[in-house]
């Protein structure tokens, strides 16, 4: 219950009849796509839009499915090679689709009432918001023949790059006191009560990037061109202009929240400096001790059995039905919690709205930190399950949606947790959330600037990995 997630409710393994089955009945679904495309009739708009949309959710959730599979277990096993070999295969058939897309996309774009159109049809009335979009998405639209390339030079391309990262810091080793650990692991330490370790094993995670550096930096270069590339050809100002209109944000609203950030920047400031200053540091914070923990931190530790129960009484004065969805995501092995060789580090969840679940994939140190973190990615989850009785195409949202939940369950926990404490435990959670702040503002705001600039830099000069 409390080690790996279970995938069972996919399938039992690669091997199981079930998947095969899946993949035939999407190449006809992939089949029913493209003959239904093909017939678009602008005479019978309400009539054509209902056989492409009934393609279009079949043909949907059966990605999901056998694409969630493989991408989780990736996820948690780099070197699934037979992922490997199905995931290439799925998003050939799906780039296969480009022209089609693009034929139907500008068919909606044509219709001038659409309101009308889809009016005529239960199922077409609740897709009102996902026409509208398709809509305002079709200026920046290509032609049929420069679509279907752009998709399957992807494969190859900036997807192929993110894979060669997210493989590369999944297994690099790192040296540390004579033995090998992983990224993940590592990263752990750096909360440790003992400030040796902290330095010692932040020194062993620069140390083991030599091992990938121009790797990542090949990958982080191409992956800014193709970017650069699509956003010029698809008519945008700069990259910027498209993740905004891709996260439904205005430019005004990014910029008040960037200027808030820069506003309250010298209060995190002079967080760090007196945090140096109680860990008996003259000139600064170094970065090692970025995570060190204040107060009585020792008080708040948590086995994955102990984090389950925290959990699910602190979410049930709140909120019964996410306490029982809490619940159920420990006991039915939503989540898979501790680092290993071959895991992906970080923290993320996957909705599976079709299952009425999801998973959560976490790297547990047991500090409260891991706790709060497994309290944000089960917002996620949260959020997940609200949403999915909608239509299979009205589940996807933007990450400024995303976080909101997430954060909020973050807050429930952090709040709650700081009111019963006492002493030097409560000094340990105020300063947990007060770093989690810094990372929140400080950190995000910093790989704002970084990607801003790397972008900027990459459209006239290759950016090799700088040596120190």
């Amino acid at each position: 219950m409390y080690n790996e997630w279970s995938l069972d409710v996919f399938y039992k393994g690669a091997d199981d009849p079930a998947l095969e089955l899946d993949m035939k009945k999407l190449e006809d679904c992939v089949g029913e796509y493209k003959s239904a495309v093909s017939a678009l009739d602008a005479s019978d708009a309400t009539k054509t839009l209902r056989r492409v949309i009934d393609a279009k959710e079949e043909m949907g959730k059966l990605v999901r499915r056998l694409m969630g599979f493989f991408s989780l277990r990736r996820s948690a096993k780099a070197s699934d090679t037979a992922g490997a070999v199905y995931m290439t295969k799925i998003q050939g058939m799906m780039a296969s689709l480009a022209k089609e897309n693009v034929a139907f996309n500008k068919f909606v774009g044509a219709i001038e009432d659409i309101e009308a159109v889809i009016a005529e049809d239960e199922v077409l009335r609740e897709y009102g918001f996902y026409f509208d979009e398709i809509k305002k998405s079709v200026s920046h639209m290509l032609s049929d023949e420069a679509e279907e390339v752009f998709a399957k030079l992807n494969i190859s391309g900036g997807r192929a790059w993110g894979d060669l990262f997210s493989y590369l810091t999944a297994n690099v080793e790192v040296d540390y006191k004579g033995e090998k650990t992983t990224l993940s692991a590592i990263r752990g330490l750096a909360e440790s009560d003992d400030a040796t370790v902290r330095k010692e094993a932040y020194e062993a995670e620069l140390a083991c990037y030599s091992k990938i550096r121009d790797s990542i930096a090949f990958a982080l270069n191409s992956i800014k061109s193709q970017v650069n590339t699509e956003a010029e050809l698809r008519g945008y100002a700069d990259p910027l202009a498209m993740t905004l209109e891709d996260s439904r944000m205005e430019k005004a609203t990014l910029d008040a929240m960037l200027e808030a950030m820069r506003e309250y920047m010298p209060k995190f400031r002079e967080y760090m400096r007196h945090k140096a200053k109680l860990l008996g540091y003259e000139n600064g914070l170094p970065w090692y001790e970025m995570y060190a923990q204040m107060g009585d931190a020792s008080a708040q530790t948590f086995t994955a059995e102990e984090a389950h129960k925290y959990l699910v009484e602190h979410f049930a004065s709140f909120a019964p039905d996410l306490a029982e969805m809490v619940d159920r995501a420990f006991k039915e092995e939503w989540i898979d919690f501790y680092p290993r060789a071959g895991k992906v580090g970080g923290a993320f969840c996957s909705n599976l709205p079709f299952f009425g679940q999801s998973r959560i994939l976490t790297n547990f140190s047991g500090s409260f930190g891991s706790v709060v973190t497994l309290a944000h990615e089960l917002g996620h989850a949260y959020h997940g399950q609200q949403i999915e009785s909608h239509r299979p195409l009205n589940t996807g949202y933007t990450m400024p949606v995303a976080e909101t939940a997430s954060n909020f369950n973050e807050l429930i926990i952090v709040n709650d947790a700081i009111s019963k404490a006492k002493g030097g435990e409560k000094i340990a959670l105020i300063e947990s959330q007060i770093q989690d702040c810094t990372q929140i503002i400080v950190d995000i705001y910093s790989r704002f600037l970084f990607e801003d600039e790397v972008i900027r830099r990459r459209k006239n000069t290759f950016l090799f990995a700088i040596v120190t």
